[in-house]
């Protein structure tokens, strides 16, 4: 059965969905790499909607649009973590700079990992989608 709340790091940049097919292959199989490191599930998620949320903590120098980074990290879960992401009904995005100072109590341990580190990093969790009224 799989476990949710699932939650990776991914250190490194992200690419942008605009970036040229085989660069974000590449990028999508490494992303799926990363997340079979952390992965219990004996098999997809089925039958449940998700939330996807990322957080993108990045350097100054010119980093890839929030929203552009969505699909690829999306895509690259499907039949790993989920069955199909069109069961992703909900999606939260962030994007910090490393320059910025960033509170790191409350934070997630693997998130207040990737922000100790210092580098590029794309924090992963999917979870269970909410009631509508719970966003609002």
């Amino acid at each position: 059965m799989p476990i949710i709340p699932f939650e990776f790091l991914i250190s490194r940049r992200p690419v942008s969905l605009q970036a040229k097919p085989k660069g974000l292959n590449e990028w999508k199989n490494f992303v799926r790499s990363e997340a079979e490191k952390f992965w219990k599930g004996d098999s997809p998620i089925k039958g449940s909607y998700l939330q996807l949320t990322l957080v993108y903590i990045c350097s100054d120098d010119s980093p890839p649009d929030t929203d552009n980074i969505i699909k690829p990290i999306q895509d690259a879960l499907i039949g790993l973590v989920y069955e199909d992401d069109n069961l992703v009904l909900d999606v939260d995005s962030h994007r910090r700079f490393m320059s910025d100072p960033i509170d790191i109590t409350n934070l997630p341990l693997l998130l207040r990992e990737g922000a100790i580190i210092g580098e590029e990093c794309v924090y992963v969790k999917v979870s269970e989608s909410q009631p509508l009224e719970q966003y609002l």
